[in-house]
């Protein structure tokens, strides 16, 4: 795209490394792990392999607060229709700041925040933490009309499955 910056790039050299490459995105900046044995031009062609790699996917999944905001109006839309304006959220947006938690509602100014570690997370379970926080616009707690609310969701248990699998896996305790 045009105007597009390039990424800040650090490359991380391993001797325990010795034929894989691989990236990822820390923040704004994008970390390529190479072997150590590699020379320059081998690193130059890497570096810019991996992040043809890394902008074709992000290209595939394009996850913009707009289209979040979309995907909750739609949620509400099917799940929590009846109650009305009460269900409606101010913004719907990514945050970048929530590492202990999926996503965070603030019932009195309507805003939900989103953490950014579940956009890479299959849609459905995305949908799930939309639903939880929208359903925190209604019944702010985690009681029992609560969860019946959250429970709407067909795809709820499994999602609830899905998280903390990834909760385990990372080594930390479950958000709600």
């Amino acid at each position: 795209m045009a105007g597009a910056r390039k990424p800040v790039v650090e490359v991380r050299r391993s001797q325990r490394r010795r034929r894989t490459v691989s990236a990822y995105r820390d923040g704004e900046r994008v970390v390529v792990l190479i072997p150590d044995q590699f020379s320059r031009a081998e690193e130059t062609e890497w570096v810019d392999r991996m992040l043809a790699r890394l902008a074709a996917r992000e290209g595939r999944l394009v996850r913009t607060d707009d289209e979040l905001f979309g995907r909750a109006t739609r949620l509400r839309g099917l799940y929590l229709a009846e109650y009305g304006d009460q269900a409606v959220p101010v913004s719907v947006r990514w945050v970048t700041n929530q590492n202990g938690r999926w996503g965070s509602c603030t019932p009195a100014d309507r805003t939900i925040r989103i953490s950014h570690r579940i956009q890479d997370m299959p849609d459905w379970v995305i949908d799930y933490v939309l639903l939880h926080e929208l359903a925190h616009l209604i019944v702010p707690s985690h009681n029992a009309r609560f969860w019946a609310l959250v429970g709407r969701y067909p795809k709820a248990e499994r999602a609830r499955g899905y998280l903390e699998g990834v909760a385990a896996a990372s080594g930390t305790p479950l958000p709600h």
